[in-house]
């Protein structure tokens, strides 16, 4: 590391990264969870829609926060913004959730909880491209060829978890069924739905492992400047 006293401005901005980074780490396994909790069960519905609202908009805080990191950047730039705009959508649909929960039987809160789920997965999606950029500034060699790797991996996954949940939606409209087929279409049900959860929950582990490393990265980094 130089000798030279660091720059308050950088460091106000990595310490603002470093929240932001931790926001959005402990924001995304508590959204999921308050999300499936509410869709299907009642547990939390005394506090109507206020915990869907609070977490989805954790995650537009966490974005928000790296707002002010390398704002000369224009790729950085432009993928922080995209995953900011599927983050505000998230936060104006997840109300949806628990009228979804109260109103199942009605088309439109049905299109609602269709479209939170699609914009969910191009948030994951455009995250992954998030800690890409982040990374590639990031001087650490390591970090940056993980990001590169595993966000690749992560891309992959969630492709073909749309895939599978297209697939699965279409063969479950299929009309006039032969009857012998009946057991083969409901162990591909069983299949897909745990298939779905399967590359649902791997992206999501992937993307938080690399939230935290890239978040320890720049908090060595800090400490590295105020050791010299």
């Amino acid at each position: 590391m130089p000798d030279s006293a660091p720059n308050p401005e950088l460091l106000h901005s990595l310490g603002r990264l470093v929240r932001g980074l931790s926001a959005l780490f402990w924001g995304l396994p508590v959204a999921l969870i308050v999300c499936t909790r509410t869709a299907w069960s009642d547990g939390l519905h005394v506090y109507h829609v206020v915990p869907l609202l609070a977490t989805t908009g954790l995650l537009y805080f966490g974005l928000w926060r790296l707002d002010s990191f390398q704002k000369q950047e224009r790729p950085w730039r432009n993928a922080l913004d995209r995953s900011k705009i599927f983050a505000l959508i998230n936060v104006g649909l997840s109300p949806f959730v628990f009228l979804w929960n109260q109103r199942p039987e009605l088309i439109f809160f049905n299109i609602s909880l269709l479209l939170l789920t699609l914009s969910a997965w191009f948030f994951l999606f455009s995250l992954n491209g998030v800690l890409v950029r982040l990374g590639a500034m990031l001087p650490d060699e390591t970090l940056r060829h993980e990001t590169r790797q595993f966000t690749s991996l992560n891309r992959i996954l969630l492709v073909a978890l749309l895939l599978v949940a297209v697939l699965r939606l279409l063969v479950a409209r299929i009309p006039h069924v032969p009857q012998k087929f009946g057991p083969v279409l409901e162990l591909w049900d069983r299949g897909a739905l745990l298939l779905l959860i399967l590359l649902g929950l791997l992206p999501l582990a992937m993307t938080m492992a690399l939230l935290w490393k890239t978040k320890e990265v720049i908090l060595d980094s800090v400490f590295g400047v105020k050791k010299n």
